[in-house]
């Protein structure tokens, strides 16, 4: 004999699957075009988070997009403005310092000189 669920157990799954969204949850709209952008624009955005993961640090570079959003992407920092200048002040002890300090590097660092 079956048993059926409890309810603790029904909201457990449902919690579970609503934490584990990805952009084609919001698809259809009903118009091919707007598909196709969003889908566009969510591959997009996983390629960049994917590059900028691996660009920042190798333990990052196979962990969920979730993760890297935590760890990379959300930056507990404070931007300051003086003299038509901003000032990004990153705090003191953060356990991901070297990880986005690799990937600002890797992205705003002069391209290296070319030797013949």
């Amino acid at each position: 004999m079956l048993q059926r669920p409890s309810a603790t157990e029904d909201l457990t799954v449902h919690r579970d699957e609503k934490d584990r969204r990805d952009p084609t949850d919001y698809l259809p709209s009903g118009k091919f075009t707007a598909n196709a952008a969003w889908l566009v624009l969510a591959a997009m955005a996983f390629n960049l988070t994917r590059a900028a993961s691996t660009l920042a640090n190798t333990s990052t570079a196979r962990a969920s997009t979730a993760t890297i959003r935590r760890k990379i992407v959300h930056v507990p920092a404070r931007i300051a403005s003086s003299a038509r200048r901003l000032t990004l002040h990153l705090p003191t002890v953060w356990p991901w310092e070297n990880a986005w300090t690799a990937l600002f590097t890797g992205l705003c660092a002069p391209p290296p000189v070319a030797t013949i």
